[in-house]
């Protein structure tokens, strides 16, 4: 069965799946399992990255550590390649991991640094947890310096490489650096065990509930054979949505504002953002600022399920004041929606602690 969704409905069903609408949720873990992903990153004119992003759905109950204590008391979360999952993705993650193809690059920099390798290992297995710089650089040979941003320590290169694989993981930071383990002492031992098929399916399925509506083969959300095809109106792209987001579309459905860091998972798909949002964004961080229209690193603002504006504001901790640069209307804000974009900057300065400037 094809569904045909009108551009309205497109737009709720992805709001709804991402948790950007009225109903907020309660935690961390129950973010983080709708989501799939919470992006890691430090940059911080308001906030890093994976606390705005919770932020923005569970709103002012939420604390940075709530999700340590997720991370590395209750491991209920891991952090991966950037970003922090949960638990129940791992078991359908690991028979990729363990079996991912390789770069040519990479097969001959790991042949050639085997005796490294087992190094590192078991250096982890006997001392562990360990920190990159605890760990001695005695590899042979050198990846090209442009496979990473470490410079000449290939530690750094070999550790992400055996987390990648499932054969280690990060326990907890210290700081903005990684803490790491062997994978028997990082990950829970009574994970379940699936073939790699299932597992792939069950992935495919899960990217699927974070998207609500995703291209079959998108490169930011493959989602397979997962869910339903459908089409949506003024558009030829053929879509998967999931099944459980058509059955509550029927449900009352109330906005809000939300401002999204721009490492938020919802920003991704550019071309879905542009089809079905109608928003052409692009984060102007790498742009010269004489090239700038919006701001560094301006925040989208989301008011029901229409990108209406650019929020540019920074976080001036020397005098504990949360200053708002700039308020772009893409779209003209009504009376009422210039309220609550007023009232959510508020709520921002009272999360991070400090005073909103007068803007």
């Amino acid at each position: 069965m094809t569904h045909h969704l009108t551009r309205d409905e497109a737009r709720r069903i992805i709001v709804r799946a991402q948790l950007l609408d009225a109903a907020r949720p309660s935690d961390v873990v129950e973010v983080a399992e709708q989501l799939g992903t919470i992006s890691i990153d430090p940059t911080a004119t308001i906030a890093p990255a994976e606390h705005t992003i919770l932020w923005s759905r569970i709103g002012w109950s939420y604390e940075a550590g709530q999700l340590t204590k997720a991370v590395e008391m209750d491991r209920a979360l891991f952090e991966f390649d950037g970003t922090f999952r949960p638990i129940s993705l791992l078991p359908l993650m690991l028979p990729w991991m363990r079996t991912r193809p390789l770069r040519e690059s990479t097969k001959e920099w790991i042949a050639a640094n085997e005796k490294f390798r087992d190094e590192v290992l078991a250096r982890l297995r006997a001392e562990g947890p360990l920190l990159a710089s605890d760990i001695p650089d005695t590899a042979a040979v050198a990846r090209d310096s442009e496979a990473g941003w470490y410079g000449p320590n290939q530690v750094p290169h070999m550790l992400d490489f055996l987390s990648r694989t499932g054969q280690i993981g990060v326990v907890r930071r210290e700081g903005r650096h990684r803490v790491w383990d062997i994978a028997e002492r990082a990950f829970p031992a009574d994970l379940p065990d699936y073939p790699a098929d299932e597992a792939a399916r069950m992935l495919d399925e899960r990217r699927l509930q974070a998207a609500g509506i995703a291209k079959q083969r998108s490169p930011w959300t493959p989602v397979g054979e997962a869910g339903e095809p459908a089409v949506i109106e003024g558009s030829k792209r053929k879509y998967r949505v999931d099944p459980r987001a058509i059955a509550a579309l029927d449900d009352d459905a109330d906005g809000r504002v939300a401002f999204l860091n721009p490492y938020d998972g919802m920003l991704f798909d550019r071309p879905r953002l542009r089809e079905i949002f109608d928003f052409d964004y692009v984060l102007e961080q790498y742009k010269p600022k004489s090239q700038r229209k919006y701001g560094y690193f301006a925040h989208p603002i989301l008011i029901g399920d229409v990108f209406m504006g650019m929020l540019d504001a920074t976080v001036d901790r020397e005098n504990e004041v949360l200053r708002v640069d700039a308020v772009h209307q893409l779209i003209p804000f009504e009376p009422e929606e210039d309220e609550m974009v007023r009232a959510e900057i508020a709520e921002l300065g009272e999360w991070l602690g400090v005073r909103v400037a007068e803007f």
